[in-house]
């Protein structure tokens, strides 16, 4: 996780720092249907740097580079699935978080990069704080899912 409210100084720096190391960037998201390994080492906040070496060290040819940038439909979107869940209490806590992502559009909240090596993806992501709230709150949202409320007919009393 980041501190930083935008990650775009930061994408350029990655940027830089692949091409600088020879290496190719693929545009592409890796999802959690590839097998995959996360690189953890949240105390080192350069430690895409150390993914990116490693990369270089297993002869990958491409790195993939992938990045979110909030955009007001989102966040529209977000406030609208919101409004359905929680009408009529339009004092539930999750608008007030929405409201405050307006901040943020136009932001690079989320990057990851990662390449392949033996059939395995090995991944790095940063996020920050909002955008990770965003992430909970789109979650939140998909687990109640009004279409998956069922409604039982009222019929007649059996005796």
């Amino acid at each position: 996780m980041a501190s930083n409210n935008n990650l775009l100084t930061l994408k350029d720096d990655m940027v830089a720092f692949i091409e600088g190391h020879g290496l190719r960037r693929v545009p592409g998201y890796v999802d959690e249907a590839v097998p995959s390994v996360l690189w953890e080492d949240d105390k080192n906040t350069d430690s895409w740097k150390d993914l990116v070496e490693t990369a270089k060290a297993a002869s990958a040819p491409f790195l993939t580079m992938s990045d979110v940038t909030l955009d007001a439909e989102e966040v529209d979107l977000l406030l609208e699935k919101l409004h359905e869940q929680n009408f009529p209490d339009e004092d539930a806590p999750e608008f007030e978080e929405a409201q405050y992502l307006r901040d943020h559009v136009g932001k690079v909240g989320f990057i990851q990069l990662g390449f392949v090596h033996q059939g395995v993806a090995f991944l790095h992501e940063t996020a920050t704080e909002w955008y990770e709230r965003y992430e909970q709150l789109l979650e939140a949202i998909d687990e109640f899912n009004i279409d998956d409320v069922v409604f039982e007919e009222g019929g007649e009393d059996e005796e």
